[in-house]
């Protein structure tokens, strides 16, 4: 039996047994945020100290029952109902969600908040959805690119990912599955209405990141020394596709920054949103690196994929357009899902975690500087996009032992390099 043919039988079988966990959809969630809007209000700088425990609680009581209290009185001036609020220190804001009633034009509402001196920012909220493909090429293709193309087990004797801390921003992940075993350090739901789950989509992804290696079974996760924060900003819904908005997701970057996250990855794509991007650009400065997927469908790619500073990722060439694209496997990825088993996925979504792990290894090697774009070494899309051992190997201090993989040019030319 040829190798595909073995490897289709045995991803068969871990599909067969078990059954996927399911998450609780939540009802109505598109026709309801179709009429919400975020406002912000300021937050005093003593709301947040360096020193203390912060868990997303507040710790202002009596600050915090203020702000309610003028976000109550601009919610019932405005006919609007004032749904949740969650404090946002990072960017020094308490972000309050308010519903307008059916048939009120909700830019007006939002024109009319942004106009109160109280208020920092108000705006719509937006919409959000992960970046996976539904259609599968033949089965038989069915190998782990990053072993095929990216030679992972070589370039782990240089580099794991160790210790470096990657936030995935993404729907529930099951930390409990045989290749994530010990691999998720802490996670928490910022999705209202539905306690955490673990789904496919944010499984597949942690699993391409940071599956465990050495274990004997599933796959091997790109950078499996990496430590994930499972931030379930997303959740699924009965038509199996994955969902995120402007709040959940804030609330998940604004815990990744607090708890010092190196790599955020964003497996996601919508409309450019304000407070995305002001957490984004906090992200930036803090030298946190910000990788998101590419959405194919969108001119641009997309945001955040194609905001100034976040690396983007695609399974192809097709957003060269993108100052910061970079290209990694994105199609027919085996990989980890809910109820201990693996499957087949497709999506930039997937390339994004393919980069993230890259991302991961790079930390790892200089855990004092950013990682960027520039870092990367480019290669054939059809070849796993990325050369992932030039990119590991040039980014060695002194680069030393043989390499059987594609990066043996870019040591022959440091070693020339180092003799001029």
């Amino acid at each position: 039996m040829r190798f595909a043919d073995l490897l289709l039988a045995a991803l068969l079988a871990c599909t067969a047994a078990g059954t996927s966990a399911q998450s609780q959809p939540v009802p109505d969630a598109q026709v309801a945020e179709e009429r919400q809007v975020l406002v912000m209000l300021h937050l005093p700088a003593p709301h947040f100290r360096p020193d203390s425990g912060y868990s997303g609680a507040y710790t202002d009581n009596t600050g915090h029952g203020a702000r309610r209290r003028i976000a109550a009185e601009l919610a019932q001036r405005h006919g609007l109902t004032l749904l949740s609020d969650w404090p946002m220190p990072v960017l020094g804001i308490d972000c309050y969600v308010m519903q307008a009633p059916p048939g009120v034009a909700r830019q007006s509402v939002v024109a009319q908040l942004a106009a109160d001196p109280r208020v920092e920012w108000a705006q719509p909220m937006a919409s959000f959805s992960t970046l996976e493909s539904s259609s599968v090429r033949d089965p038989l293709y069915a190998t782990q690119p990053a072993a095929k193309f990216w030679h992972i087990a070589e370039l782990h004797a240089h580099a794991t990912g160790s210790r470096v801390q990657v936030a995935v921003i993404d729907s529930g992940v099951e930390s409990d599955h045989p290749d994530l075993a010990g691999q998720v350090a802490l996670q928490e739901n910022f999705v209202d209405g539905s306690g955490y789950a673990a789904e496919k989509h944010g499984t597949a992804v942690a699993g391409i990141i940071a599956a465990r290696a050495g274990n004997g079974i599933g796959i091997e996760g790109v950078a499996p020394g990496a430590h994930l924060m499972a931030l379930r900003a997303c959740w699924e819904e009965a038509d199996h596709g994955t969902r995120c908005n402007s709040f959940t997701l804030g609330k998940a970057l604004n815990f990744a920054l607090l708890h010092k996250a190196q790599v955020i990855n964003m497996s996601l794509g919508g409309p450019p949103d304000m407070l995305m991007k002001r957490l984004v650009d906090v992200a930036l400065a803090r030298g946190v690196t910000v990788v998101a997927a590419v959405d194919p469908q969108v001119p641009g790619g997309g945001f955040p994929a194609a905001y100034p500073g976040v690396i983007a990722a695609a399974s192809d060439h097709a957003q060269s357009s993108i100052p910061a694209l970079v290209v990694a496997p994105g199609q027919d990825i085996p990989t980890t899902v809910p109820g201990g088993r693996w499957a087949l996925v497709n999506g930039t979504s997937f390339s994004a975690a393919h980069v993230s792990g890259m991302v991961a290894l790079l930390a790892s090697l200089h855990p004092n500087a950013p990682v960027k774009r520039s870092d990367f070494w480019g290669g054939s899309a059809l070849a796993g996009g990325i050369d992932a051992c030039a990119t590991v190997l040039h980014a060695m201090p002194h680069a030393a032992g043989d390499c059987a993989c594609a990066c043996a040019p870019v040591l022959s030319s440091k070693a020339n390099k180092t003799t001029e």
